[in-house]
């Protein structure tokens, strides 16, 4: 590889098969965009259209009506645990033939690039297209790490739940579906890149082995998200019966409580009244009498309650049962 000017370099593989551009844009004013525009008039179009992208973009076209022109815009994360969308690296890429440019790729993807393993791959390479396909596949790397980050956190969640589900939870289950959502929208258009690929070079990708192992990586971060997304609606899915059985238990328990302090809610009640004539309340044993009427009362609506079977187990779970 050799260097043409900082900030903007331009690699050379496969005994000049194809190049790589790679520049560095802080600003649309950037001097490197006024060379490459005059090395590489075709990208003219590229660099109208991205100057007004502020999100993902892929478009593919036919300047010619024959040769394919594939350029676009995409978002990805180096980092393994996201807090915002400020955490999302953006860089636009253009491919025509024999040529690959790159603009704003961050300094992490492009030591790996420039490793000894990616360089001997990429003279395997004979078009910018071939080139593009390693460097997404290394951009999809970043994703399964992100998963990976995503997994751990989520089996303590899992563990939490089971033994103790705390009504906390559920912020947690939430913060966990945000950020898998997050992970989810940012792949979306490296799937799109697969239909503009196909789209740009059809069945010329048939054989490829550069676009084949871009395609098994994404088939296998797409399972990735299926899988944990039927993991995650299932944790939500247990924390909504667990909260509506609980609900019951403590709509019952009320019920039941209610109920069997009826009779002493009565006399207490009877009792209470400003009646001068009323029996035993002057005799040495009417209160031991009444008293003992009502928790027979009150025993006899709990016996009565539970042979009709209203109490259920709930009187009888443990404790271990109760912490659900």
């Amino acid at each position: 590889m050799s260097k043409a000017v900082p900030e903007m370099n331009k690699y050379v593989f496969n005994q000049g098969e194809w190049e790589w551009w790679d520049l560095e844009a802080p600003e649309w004013s950037s001097s490197n965009l006024t060379r490459l525009e005059e090395e590489l008039p075709e990208t003219g179009i590229w660099l109208k259209v991205i100057k007004e992208v502020e999100s993902n973009y892929l478009s593919v076209r036919y300047p010619d009506g024959r040769h394919p022109l594939l350029f676009g815009t995409l978002q990805y994360s180096v980092k393994e645990t996201l807090t915002s969308n400020h955490n999302a690296n953006v860089f636009h890429f253009f491919v025509h033939g024999s040529r690959l440019v790159t603009i704003n790729l961050d300094e992490r993807t492009r030591m790996i690039m420039c490793s000894e393993e990616r360089t001997r791959m990429l003279h395997e390479c004979s078009s910018g297209a071939d080139g593009l396909f390693i460097l997404v596949r290394l951009l999809l790397h970043y994703f399964q790490n992100g998963m990976d980050h995503f997994e751990l956190n989520l089996r303590p969640l899992e563990e939490s739940m089971e033994k103790n589900n705390a009504r906390t939870l559920m912020d947690k289950i939430l913060n966990s579906r945000f950020e898998l959502l997050y992970w989810s929208n940012m792949f979306v258009p490296f799937q799109e890149l697969i239909s503009a690929s196909r789209e740009a070079y059809l069945d010329t990708l048939d054989n490829n082995p550069f676009f084949q192992r871009m395609l098994y990586r994404i088939e296998r971060i797409q399972r990735l998200f299926e899988h944990y997304e039927r993991e995650i609606d299932t944790l939500i899915s247990i924390d909504n019966a667990i909260s509506g059985f609980r609900g019951n238990e403590i709509t019952k328990t009320l019920t039941i409580v209610t109920a069997v302090f009826t009779p002493a809610t009565v006399v207490g009640a009877v009792w209470g009244m400003n009646f001068e004539n009323l029996i035993w309340t002057k005799a040495p044993w009417g209160f031991t009498v009444v008293m003992i009427a009502t928790l027979i009362s009150m025993a006899g609506m709990y016996i009565w309650m539970r042979k009709k079977g209203f109490t259920g187990d709930l009187l009888r779970a443990s404790k271990k049962e109760r912490n659900i």
